[in-house]
């Protein structure tokens, strides 16, 4: 299963406070370790919200909105997509992860969708659709978890 971990915002990385080189350096050495075990599919940090754009939809309307955006805690400071067999791996690993932030974050767990999980409202042709756009985009079909 894939999952992405999300690493919250905090007032810190909101204000482009940027990692020490030692958290840089247990980051790179976690996500070395992430890697080795092909765990990790793709990893960032963001920017904070000032550089950023929301965009609401309404129907056919669209409003743009320029960060910075308030509450912090629902804000994203960066993230991983991993590839784990259950969510219990999931968490296993994230509980060796470094602390991302030099003061108190949260991070979360979700579960990506997989083809699957849109039954019979994903047909045969938009699968093959999304297959076809991923090999044009160069991003990696979803796999099952290898035995580790």
């Amino acid at each position: 299963m894939r999952v992405m971990v999300m690493v919250k915002a905090t007032q810190a990385s909101e204000a482009g406070v940027m990692p020490s080189e030692a958290l840089l350096a247990a980051m790179g050495r976690y996500n070395e370790e992430l890697v080795k075990a092909g765990v990790m599919l793709a990893g960032e940090g963001l920017h904070p919200s000032r550089k950023g754009v929301r965009m609401r939809f309404d129907g056919a309307a669209r409003t743009v909105t320029d960060g910075p955006f308030a509450e912090t805690k629902e804000l994203l400071a960066g993230f991983w997509l991993w590839q784990v067999r259950s969510m219990d791996e999931a968490v296993e690993w994230l509980r060796r992860c470094p602390n991302p932030h030099d003061e108190p974050c949260e991070l979360e767990i979700r579960p990506v969708f997989e083809a699957d999980d849109f039954g019979e409202a994903f047909t045969p042709e938009l699968r093959e659709q999304e297959e076809r756009l991923r090999r044009q985009a160069g991003a990696p079909a979803p796999q099952q978890a290898a035995p580790r």
